[in-house]
């Protein structure tokens, strides 16, 4: 076919995300753009190459290779490539090959960039590292449905016109607050802050007594007292502003601001943790609990990070952990000798969701006598029930303390470590797998602080460990189909589901470890090792950039999954299927997941050619 501008402009018409343009907008797109018709098993680029601008496939298929020439992804009609190597440094970080006579449009770098700045819909479907990041500029599309009535600070200081800087700044100062609104009989006519303060009065010189009329924002923008956390959140990205004086019937009757937010959401699982630490038996805990998945989806709405999410979650749990352990205390009397009870899997690294279960182990001061061990199991009994009681079940594999494996002197931890290490056999390399992820929760913390760094250093010094470990990491693979789809669960239950866990963050969760063994990085948190592996060369810092986005987009996707079940009445899993995402969502978890198998394959070649 002989590609005509407004042939173009109807292909783009039914094409992400270019069908979001106006039908204007997309004729002089297609009046720009370049057909390019590529023979078969021809590359259009390597991996290095600089790029003239990004691609769009309107006829045929083209294969994305690895370095080593492995399969990244398949892509038909429709599918944009080379944006995220254009994007980032200008360059291709892999190979594009056409697998049949195939036809291109190019849109060339300058027609690309005054696309992606005329467009935010447009840039926001290129720009992951803007969308997924803290520097995004939208909010998600399910937010806090909270009143701002009951977010606001309430009956928020005021002053005049006529009234100094030096009286507002001292007004910010003994009130703790960072705004004062300026007022006139009764009127709003302006807001200062403490930015103001800076920037407009002190950074410009002026007199303490400057009347702060001269400082403040005029007419400021402000929301109804009706509105809700949604409204706010939009405000304050779009205008880039921290405060919003909240009117009713043209009276100022609150004000809130960012950190309005975030102490909101805090103080939820605050209060979580505090009815946690005043409860007497394990009931009381439970009804604590359950309220989880309510947190979640509120956290979820508010459009926090998910780092942030896991964490605050997990903080319960260590709550729980930590008050159950004085119960036992309580019950049994005082332990024998010192100890350290320690958290592994998603709790370990702080990133427990809407379902968990319990890994944990305990590690006893080397005085320990062999009688003393009837207590300790007593105490891991009373420990590990409550956990389940409350909803983290027991571990499928019997990794917690109650199993006397798990419930050992120091020394004999340092003896498990060496062992597996020294003979990295596949069960050694599974138990390394989930103890590299060991976080001490309550106890003797000096138990663990020395093995810990010990074991490390041990670890990073055997090459034939860290490539036993890298194998085993590959075991778990991004769910990538050949034909642009994924590969979903074949039979079962979750059936043509896509497992958010199992094939969506644990392939990332098992890069970071590996990268915080070579660096020895003692975080178990795996943003936290991600982002020390980049600091530490460990991982270059694009392909470092490049994982934290498809990690984040990844488990946020499995975030927002859970919280749709839990606002549907449904318990909280980890099976999605790929249907109920847009297609520009499964555009981007696509990526996503290219991009984790590209940084396994780099791993793997890299272990590879090191042994």
């Amino acid at each position: 076919m002989s590609w005509q501008s407004p042939e173009i402009a109807a292909f783009l018409a039914a094409t992400q995300p270019y069908a979001s343009l106006v039908e204007a907008d997309r004729l002089a797109l297609a009046a720009e753009m370049t057909p390019l018709q590529i023979p078969m098993h021809q590359s259009i680029f390597q991996v290095g190459d600089r790029l003239p601008g990004v691609y769009v496939i309107a006829e045929g298929e083209i294969e994305l290779l690895t370095p080593e020439g492995d399969i990244l992804s398949l892509l038909g009609i429709g599918d944009s490539f080379g944006a995220r190597g254009f994007m980032r440094e200008g360059l291709a970080i892999a190979e594009a090959r056409a697998l049949e006579a195939t036809q291109i449009f190019l849109i060339a770098s300058p027609h690309f960039r005054a696309l992606i700045d005329a467009h935010p819909a447009i840039a926001r479907f290129f720009e992951r590292s803007r969308q997924l990041g803290g520097g995004d500029t939208t909010p998600p599309a399910a937010l806090a449905a909270t009143r701002v009535a009951e977010l606001m600070t309430h009956r928020p200081l005021s002053c005049a016109p006529t009234a100094s800087i030096r009286g507002v700044a001292g007004l910010m100062r003994d009130n703790g607050i960072s705004s004062v609104l300026v007022t006139e009989r009764g009127k709003l006519l302006g807001i200062v802050t403490a930015n103001d303060l800076t920037n407009r009065a002190l950074a410009e010189g002026l007199s303490p007594e400057t009347p702060v009329s001269e400082v403040m924002t005029l007419d400021p923008v402000t929301l109804d007292h009706s509105a809700i956390g949604a409204d706010a959140l939009n405000e304050m990205l779009e205008r880039a502003i921290g405060h919003l004086p909240v009117m009713r019937r043209g009276h100022v009757v609150g004000i809130i601001s960012q950190s309005d937010l975030t102490r909101y959401q805090a103080l939820l699982s605050a209060d979580l943790i505090s009815a946690i630490v005043g409860s007497t038996d394990v009931g009381e805990m439970l009804e604590v609990v359950q309220r989880i998945p309510n947190l979640l989806t509120q956290l979820v709405a508010i459009g926090h990070r998910h780092d942030v999410i896991t964490r605050m979650i997990t903080d319960v749990g260590d709550a729980v952990t930590r008050r159950l352990l004085r119960m036992g205390e309580a019950q049994l009397g005082p332990p024998p000798v010192p100890y350290l009870w320690l958290a592994c899997g998603s709790q370990g690294r702080q990133e427990q969701t809407g379902i968990s279960d319990q890994d944990n182990c305990l590690i006893l001061d080397d005085a320990a006598r062999p009688g003393d061990d009837d207590y300790f199991a007593d105490f891991a009994r009373i420990v590990s029930d409550g956990l389940h009681a409350c909803g983290y079940y027991y571990c499928p594999g019997d990794m917690m303390a109650t199993n006397p494996r798990w419930r050992k002197p120091l020394r004999v931890w340092q003896g498990y470590f060496e062992s597996w290490i020294r003979t990295p056999d596949p069960m050694a390399q599974m138990l390394a797998s989930v103890m590299f992820d060991l976080r001490p929760i309550g106890g003797e913390g000096a138990l663990f602080s020395r093995l810990h760094t010990q074991t490390l250093a041990m670890a990073s010094a055997n090459s034939i460990f860290v490539s036993h470990m890298v194998s085993n990491a590959m075991k778990h693979t991004p769910p990538l189909g050949l034909f642009r789809g994924f590969a979903t669960i074949r039979s079962g239950e979750h059936k043509d589901m896509l497992d958010l866990k199992l094939n969506g963050v644990i392939p990332v969760v098992d890069l970071a470890r590996i990268y915080a063994i070579e660096a020895r990085i003692e975080a178990a948190n795996t943003r936290a090792r991600l982002e020390s592996a980049m600091d530490a060369g460990i991982v270059s810092s694009n392909g470092g950039r490049d994982l934290l986005d498809a990690y984040d987009l990844i488990a946020e996707t499995r975030l927002q999954h859970q919280a749709n079940l839990v606002r549907s009445g449904a318990r909280p899993d980890n099976f999605m299927a790929p249907s109920t995402l847009s297609d520009l969502e499964r555009s981007h978890l696509r990526d996503a997941f290219a991009i984790v198998k590209t940084m396994q394959a780099a791993l793997g070649h890299k272990s590879s050619t090191l042994n």
